[in-house]
């Protein structure tokens, strides 16, 4: 079964930090775009953080530039979001995506086009409050 499944979310306080994980199953993420969106509560869904292998690029939302990495580990299939001093506005629902290798656009200096991307993890809720 292809899937991917999300950890790590959960309720921290301002400037804590959390790392969510997105383990792949059933293909390979070494070739494959990978990609981190979220939704705040009556917000539209925006991506966050994107790495094109085919691109050689990584881009970053300005919200969350120099707080937030994306990065994969090949070995274990798994892909991260690190993310520190958070804020409450990074509240929302995240969310891993990946793109099949082809889409040239899929993590552009736009950021991820969600369209082009194929599967997608079942969500982790991010608070930040005290």
């Amino acid at each position: 079964q292809l899937q991917l499944v999300e950890s790590g979310g959960g309720l921290v306080q301002p400037g804590g930090s959390l790392r969510l994980s997105c383990a792949a199953s059933g293909f390979t993420l070494d070739y494959v775009t990978i990609g981190w969106f979220r939704q705040a509560p009556g917000k539209e869904r925006e991506g966050v953080s994107c790495v094109s292998r085919r691109r050689g690029n990584t881009y970053y939302a300005d919200s969350v530039k120099g707080r937030f990495t994306i990065s994969r580990d090949n070995a274990k299939n798994t892909f991260y979001l690190q993310m520190n001093n958070l804020k409450p506005e990074d509240i929302g629902v995240y969310y891993c995506a990946t793109a099949a290798d082809l889409w040239y656009y899929a993590c552009s200096g736009d950021g991820p086009d969600a369209e082009k991307y194929d599967y997608w993890g079942q969500g982790t809720q991010v608070t930040v409050s005290s």
